[in-house]
């Protein structure tokens, strides 16, 4: 049989609002129209509700007995902070995560820096060395001309080591008989 929160509120009995369970108190505080989260502790909402029936009159005065002692909410208290203390340790901990990913990070951009570098170095020393091998190709074709010059220049003076008189009669000078 469902609970009823209205006819429950006709009738109000302190015995049995003792025995409600916490689905029952959900259900009335609702009616009720209370701000509260149904994850709430049983003995939070049955206070709550409590107070709210006492303060309308619908129960006695004698319904405060049934709320729950101070130790249950020092205890609840404790297990608030405990829950913080928990929550701010993992905040810690993600930060610190968080640190070690900016550190991380940092040295990847270090290293790809370092890396961007020696590729730059490394391809200033291959085009130094293009251009050296360059300088050197355009020496030796100059060495070579060089020498293909002198060959020419050697064969030509070869055949004209010796001098041929009959090609170059028009050099002799004319001969005199008097003048010898």
């Amino acid at each position: 049989m469902a609970f009823d929160a209205g006819k429950f509120l006709k009738t109000p009995d302190l015995e049995s609002f003792d025995n409600l369970k916490k689905e029952e108190l959900v259900l009335l505080a609702k009616h009720l129209k209370f701000n509260f989260k149904v994850s709430m502790r049983k003995q939070i909402i049955k206070n709550l509700v409590i107070d709210k029936l006492v303060d309308a009159e619908i129960l006695g005065e004698e319904a405060l007995e049934l709320k729950v002692e101070n130790v249950d909410a020092f205890k609840l208290k404790q297990l608030e902070l405990e829950h913080e203390l928990k929550k701010k340790e993992l905040e810690m901990k993600e930060m610190e995560k968080i640190k070690v990913k900016e550190l991380e990070m940092k040295e990847r951009l270090e290293m790809d820096k370092k890396e961007k570098e020696d590729e730059f170095k490394l391809k200033e020393l291959e085009m130094k060395l293009k251009e050296l091998e360059m300088k050197e190709r355009l020496e030796m074709e100059k060495l070579k001309i060089e020498m293909v010059k002198e060959e020419s220049n050697t064969k030509v003076q070869s055949k004209s080591d010796y001098f041929d008189a009959a090609k170059n009669i028009r050099l002799v000078p004319k001969f005199c008989e008097k003048n010898s």
